[in-house]
């Protein structure tokens, strides 16, 4: 149910197991794809897969529920849950969704969540849904879990087989008959648990990073003040046998970003009493802020204003080495830019959204008559562009704002750059 990046991964590696499975979703676009076998996202190796099990015959995709439904022994749930504008989850794709399973005959069937979700949602939604509208007890005439999944963009394969896989039932029987099928499809060792235990281990995971990468962020708004490099702070801090500091940047992705506001749903007076994940969220975000300070601070230095420059913002996807740019940090850059009033130019060698500015379609078209490059995903060929180059074709005292720390400074200063990133001394 659902055939976004973890449904369509969830569908083929089932299909490529020996199991007949039904793909559902309601964009059309998103059947045809998949029928047709074509990916329309960058996975390595996913699209082969994908042609096979739809070749083999084991794979289908529908956009008619009753179709998918018939017949089926398992359901599997890889809907989204958004935040809406005041940071409270959305259930309505979950709750829409049970209610068609729960239309279907359900007498021992399986219907799995892999959705991330807010704590007890599995127990005190989908179960009350699912035994309501079908009039059958989970654990008794249907089986129900939450099996979080724990696939990362670009590794989602991999991951799908060889990740730690959690299993956390409804009630036993639920936990045993869940086992069971990742059994035969996962690779790695199986955990298994309740659900809401389940629901907290998967949204910890998420929160936990957002956390790490807050401290970093805090200590790199200290180096710079210092006017010392994070990067080798954290190089020397990092010997430690204990201690494990992340790269400072920015928090994107449709996951991490949202994990803490799930995380904390329904939890009394949050905000007086638990304040180390809402802070670090606040900070993560505040890092966009302190983006587009360094771009307006840097351009003054040089004597130029952010309202009459055009600046290259240098990637769209929410990380590197992938397509994807849901809840990208290069987004709210380029758009607040533009808000401004400078003039915009976003490039991706592999997404294809600009987010309304223009799009180049190579790093030298990006680079060209530009006041300022903006570094805002980590792809590998950023840390390789040839700056000579680039320096040429740029405008009169050009402008690097590193916000990866993909750049090092002595370099480019040495071509003629204002070299500012994150955490990195501004001299």
């Amino acid at each position: 149910m659902g055939l976004g990046r973890v449904g369509l991964v969830t569908a083929v590696m089932f299909a490529n197991s020996g199991f007949r499975v039904i793909g559902f979703d309601t964009d059309p676009k998103v059947i045809a794809a998949v029928s047709a076998g074509s990916v329309r996202t960058r996975e390595p190796g996913l699209e082969n897969l994908l042609k096979k099990v739809v070749n083999e015959g084991s794979l289908e995709a529908t956009i008619d529920a009753n179709e998918a439904f018939e017949d089926s022994d398992v359901y599997i749930v890889c809907v989204d849950v958004p935040l809406n504008k005041a940071g409270q989850p959305c259930l309505s794709q979950i709750r829409t969704v049970c209610k068609e399973i729960a239309s279907s005959p359900l007498k021992e069937k399986l219907v799995i969540i892999e959705s991330t979700v807010p704590p007890r949602t599995t127990k005190d939604v989908v179960a009350k849904i699912l035994e309501v509208e079908s009039r059958f007890e989970c654990g008794r005439d249907l089986w129900l879990a939450h099996c979080p999944e724990r696939m990362s963009t670009g590794n989602a394969i991999r991951d799908f087989a060889q990740n730690v896989r959690i299993v956390g039932g409804h009630d036993e029987n639920s936990t045993k008959i869940a086992l069971a099928l990742f059994k035969a499809v996962a690779e790695g060792e199986i955990l298994t648990t309740d659900c809401t235990t389940a629901e907290v281990a998967k949204l910890a995971e998420n929160s936990f990073r957002d956390v790490n990468i807050a401290f970093a962020n805090e200590l790199a708004l200290i180096c710079e003040e210092i006017g010392i490099d994070v990067a080798h702070v954290a190089e020397l801090a990092n010997t430690h046998p204990r201690v494990k500091i992340h790269a400072p940047g920015y928090v994107g992705g449709p996951c991490v970003p949202k994990a803490t506001h799930l995380l904390l749903h329904g939890v009394k007076d949050k905000e007086k009493k638990l304040k180390l994940m809402l802070s670090s969220r606040e900070l993560n975000e505040y890092m966009l802020e302190h983006t587009i300070n360094l771009i307006i601070s840097s351009l003054k230095e040089v004597g130029k204003k952010v309202g009459t420059s055009r600046i290259a913002v240098l990637g769209a996807a929410y990380k590197g080495e992938t397509d994807d740019a849901r809840n990208s940090s290069s987004e709210k850059i380029a758009k607040k830019l533009m808000k401004l009033g400078a003039k915009v130019v976003v490039y991706d060698p592999y997404a294809i959204e600009s987010f309304g500015a223009l799009k180049a379609p190579n790093i030298m078209k990006a680079a060209e008559d530009a006041d300022c490059l903006v570094i805002a995903t980590a792809h590998e060929m950023f840390r390789k562009l040839e700056f000579k180059e680039i320096r040429r074709i740029m405008m009169n005292k050009p402008i690097i704002v590193d916000g990866r720390q993909l750049i090092d400074p002595s370099k480019v200063r040495g071509l003629g750059f204002h070299y500012v990133g994150i955490g990195n001394p501004h001299c």
